[in-house]
């Protein structure tokens, strides 16, 4: 075969087929495989005038279609069915070949893969992906992670088909091994959390000012043209104003209140337990989500007492406080997202410029909004931010948002109005600024029952009361 391909992409279904068409819009040579060798021919009938392809329609027949070093990219689902594929190519390449996984993996299955091939001579890239079909097709957030090395031959292809903000590519280097897919995961926990706001402003002008969605639509859409621009609030918008076709009703009023999810989100929560790293927002997203599908539970305590609803007055004036509410609760989610990322830098080994993540999900990816503009800037200005929260714009939006905050966190009690996502925002941020947690009081337990010591605020180490004896005598541990 005379002819070389620069990337090839096996796995063929939506995500991998409009990623094979992008790179070769952007004039790559693109050789394709798929285990259904219909899937192949499907691809170059249809879209075969939008650039060079090669079909192939074997393993051995794939790899002898690519250029050295040679890089494939695999588009299938994660687990198992990644690893048959990795151990279907490997035994066919060379050391220096790459092999890209650009599945929703879990981060330490690729720490573990590019491990295994690296002791192979290979190249493993964990590359995280976002910007659903769409984003596939015209341009994603790309965060690859992977040997700087590797990153060499793949960067051109990655920056050239990213989407692109300002002229900059939505692209980099995230990191070692499993950076890449790191990043994403906790990208998509932040998603999380930023849906789960959005749906409860939604909720909240509903139900507290009986607004019907099409009149919330056209609120979202104003809020889209100020601080709040962003991709999901544009859509948030789209999905309000819609009409079932069928019934004539609000679409939103016809879809079962049942939220899926497929694991990212879950994942995010369990390695920010392990990390010790509050990320509390997206964890009450998740449970929401899990909430919502406990079908059961829900009907049968339907029944329960609670307040009765009476509409506020001044309905202009409280759209306008769940707005700020709806900022600073965001601002509270991303300030966790990126602890997290820091916290798993810290724990893994991985330099993440953070500076760079935001630059790079400004376009492309589900949670793009002018928003991370802001984001940006305020870790380039300052590396080692603690919290996004302590940085000037954010910390003068949060203090301009307390009183409204506070209130519609105040007005949902007061309507039984469920709201855990603003109102574990508020429970962090007060929690970060108090002088005094009862943690102190818990120790105290914690010692009491379990002799697990305690350290105090006078003197250096670590202490036990022997609260059994009389005297509860204190001694150093």
């Amino acid at each position: 075969m005379s002819k070389k391909a620069s990337i090839g992409v096996t796995g063929l279904a939506v995500m991998g087929r409009n990623l094979a068409r992008n790179l070769a819009r952007h004039g790559h040579t693109v050789a394709l495989h798929n285990r259904s060798e219909q899937r192949t021919r499907e691809l170059v009938e249809q879209f075969g005038d939008e650039g060079d392809f090669i079909p192939t329609y074997s393993a051995q027949e794939f790899v002898d279609a690519l250029d050295r070093p040679r890089q494939i990219v695999i588009m299938v689902k994660a687990g198992a069915p990644t690893d048959a594929v990795i151990e279907e190519f490997a035994p066919l390449l060379e050391p220096g070949d790459v092999i890209v996984d650009a599945g929703n993996a879990h981060f330490a299955d690729t720490r573990r893969r590019e491990a295994a091939l690296r002791e192979r001579g290979l190249h493993f890239v964990g590359t995280g992906v976002s910007g659903g079909e769409e984003g596939a097709l015209h341009g994603p957030s790309i965060m690859p992670g992977g040997s700087k090395e590797s990153y060499e031959s793949l960067g051109p292809l990655f920056e050239d088909i990213s989407a692109k903000v300002d002229g900059a590519p939505c692209c980099t280097h995230i990191g070692p091994d499993g950076a890449g897919h790191f990043v994403k995961m906790v990208h998509n926990g932040i998603e999380y959390a930023d849906m789960q706001l959005i749906a409860e402003s939604f909720d909240l002008l509903r139900g507290a000012l009986g607004y019907e969605p099409a009149q919330i639509a056209e609120v979202f859409r104003t809020w889209n043209t100020g601080r709040l621009d962003s991709y999901l609030i544009e859509i948030t918008a789209e999905v309000l104003a819609h009409t079932d076709a069928a019934t004539g009703k609000p679409f939103v009023d016809i879809v079962t209140d049942q939220a899926e999810q497929k694991g990212t989100g879950r994942w995010t929560v369990q390695i920010g337990l392990d990390l010790g790293v509050p990320i509390s927002g997206i964890a009450e997203a998740v449970f929401a989500r899990s909430l919502s599908g406990s079908a059961g539970l829900r009907a049968a305590s339907r029944g329960l007492p609670g307040p009765t609803r009476v509409p506020i007055a001044d309905a202009t004036g409280f759209a306008d406080d769940v707005e700020r509410a709806l900022y600073a609760s965001k601002i509270v989610a991303y300030a966790q997202g990126f602890n997290q990322i820091q916290a798993g830098g810290a724990e893994y080994g991985w330099d993440i410029d953070l500076g760079a993540v935001a630059k790079i999900w400004r376009g492309g990816c589900i949670i793009r909004a002018k928003f991370l503009d802001d984001v940006t800037a305020a870790f380039s200005a300052e590396p080692g931010l603690p919290t996004l929260l302590t940085s000037g714009d954010f910390r003068k939006a949060v203090e301009d948002a307390q009183d409204a905050w506070r209130s519609v966190v105040a007005t949902a009690v007061k309507l039984g109005i469920p709201t855990p996502g603003f109102s574990t925002a508020l429970a962090y941020y007060d929690a970060l600024r108090a002088e005094r947690l009862p943690a102190a009081l818990v120790q105290g337990q914690r010692d009491y029952f379990g002799a697990h010591t305690y350290r105090r605020v006078d003197r250096e180490g670590s202490f036990h009361t022997a609260w059994a004896t009389p005297e509860r005598a204190e001694h150093p541990a």
